[in-house]
């Protein structure tokens, strides 16, 4: 349990995070400038995450559990995520070759379009698949009583990685970027994988041991998804009708604001299950009430989060009248978010969860987080005030991307780590589904785009309360 050792089985998380930056910085420019793909297209092949997240998670999760291959459970995944990432990487711009090899003939442009759908569409799979085993790792590895220093050293190096990217995209240009997310996916994720021993038999919690708990059954499995039932509905909804164009075009009006009869029944499912969760009352065991918990508080969290990172611009381009230059400002921000994210998880946030608890440091900066988006609204109305209302927001984000995961592994049977980190993962995706839909709508209908540091700050605050009711271990 060394600080080299943490250091090292952080490494495949950051494999599959540089992995991502180099998505987000290059994809959909690559895609668009150098091979004529549209909106729409574009918007396909993104859309593959969410999908991925929500199906092949859980599914890689049980299958990992219940394997052992190459000596682990994890090390497959994390091998084959890692190669596939970085050969996809690598085939990004050179995708004239591909062509010439797999269609031939004088036309350069035949069948071009349908090689980069794949090749793009292969890397988001590689790297959502490869998320949850990466994750898992750090909790089959370490004792309870280092969980939360597994994490926070995970966000460290991988935050520290992450903002390494946004430099190089902004100062030597996405394809130095794309070539070095190759490198680094690869060794990063091959190497750490070979090097860490994985435990053939996972331990239980000393107090399931002492309680004679019984193992994990299928009620509790299903019971666990109850907070993600409205979230769920919305998810699968959206993607049918994106995909599909399946449409139900009823309406009810709620406070003024016409949501859609999908929309509203998800909604009351939502609250209905915090009714349901919150005070126990179907008696759910527990470990699962706990994961229930978690889920919820969690799913709050991520609205708010997406809701900032897709829509943060258009609050600079309409209500700090930055125009052409509220790309940069944006970027900065983010970079000083990042910046404030890789460095408190070790430093600070893991010694306070050692004082006083992992959940109650959590939900100290989901409230601190929510103060920083209402810091926005309050004096964040030139650039240096909004990068420091920013940098504290970016004290939330670094326990949003270490502490949770942390908190849940604690919460549920270590020998179903893969599948609960798979269901832990809806609580992420299904809400940036919702970020991205319905609250897009809203955000593009509303006069005063304040409305999304609004939302932000709600959200965050509803999520902090629904962490009060999480049970703190020490």
């Amino acid at each position: 349990m060394s600080n080299a050792f943490f250091a090292l089985l952080s490494l495949p998380a950051t494999a599959m995070g540089f992995a991502l930056s180099v998505q987000i910085s290059a994809l959909s420019w690559i895609l668009s400038t150098k091979y004529g793909l549209d909106i729409h297209e574009i918007g396909i092949v993104w859309a593959a995450g969410p999908i991925a997240g929500i199906i092949a998670q859980p599914l890689v999760g049980v299958l990992s559990d219940k394997m052992w291959f190459m000596g682990g459970r994890r090390r497959p995944w994390i091998i084959i995520g890692g190669i596939l990432a970085a050969i996809m990487m690598l085939a990004l711009p050179n995708l004239e070759i591909i062509q010439k090899i797999v269609v031939g003939g004088d036309d350069p442009q035949a069948g071009l379009m349908a090689i980069a759908v794949i090749v793009a569409l292969t890397l988001d799979l590689s790297i959502n698949v490869s998320f949850n085993p990466t994750r898992s790792l750090v909790a089959d590895c370490t004792p309870h009583s280092e969980r939360s220093k597994g994490y926070t050293w995970m966000q460290t190096v991988s935050g520290t990685f992450g903002v390494l990217a946004y430099l190089i995209g902004g100062t030597l240009g996405n394809i130095v970027l794309i070539y070095v997310g190759v490198a680094i996916a690869l060794l990063a994720s091959v190497i750490p994988a070979l090097l860490i021993s994985e435990p053939r038999e996972l331990d239980e919690p000393a107090s399931d041991q002492q309680t004679g708990k019984a193992k994990t059954s299928t009620r509790d499995l299903v019971e666990s998804l109850l907070p993600l039932s409205g979230f769920l509905l919305y998810g699968f909804y959206v993607i049918l009708s994106k995909l599909f164009g399946i449409h139900v075009d009823t309406t009810v009006a709620l406070g003024g604001y016409d949501l859609g009869l999908i929309e509203f029944i998800a909604l009351v499912l939502v609250v209905l299950s915090a009714v349901v969760v919150v005070p126990n009352l179907l008696r759910s065991n527990v470990r699962s009430n706990e994961f229930q918990k978690v889920l919820l508080a969690h799913s709050f969290t991520w609205i708010g989060v997406q809701t900032m990172f897709i829509y943060a611009f258009f609050y600079l381009t309409d209500e700090l009248g930055l125009g052409e230059q509220a790309g940069k400002v944006n970027s900065i921000a983010f970079f000083i978010l990042s910046l404030v994210s890789a460095v408190l998880p070790v430093l600070v946030l893991n010694g306070f969860a050692k004082r006083i608890g992992m959940v109650r440091t959590h939900l100290i900066c989901i409230f601190i987080m929510a103060l920083g988006y209402a810091g926005v609204l309050a004096v964040g109305h030139s650039i240096l005030t909004y990068y420091l209302a920013l940098a504290v927001v970016g004290v939330g984000w670094a326990s949003v991307v270490s502490l949770p995961f942390a908190i849940m592994s604690e919460k549920v049977d270590q020998k179903k780590m893969g599948l609960y980190m798979g269901i832990f993962n809806l609580a992420v995706v299904l809400p940036q589904l919702v970020a991205s839909f319905k609250v897009g709508e809203i955000v593009n209908t509303a006069a005063d785009k304040s409305i999304v540091f609004i939302i932000a700050a709600i959200t965050l605050t509803i999520s902090g309360v629904f962490w009060l009711f999480v049970k703190n271990d020490k």
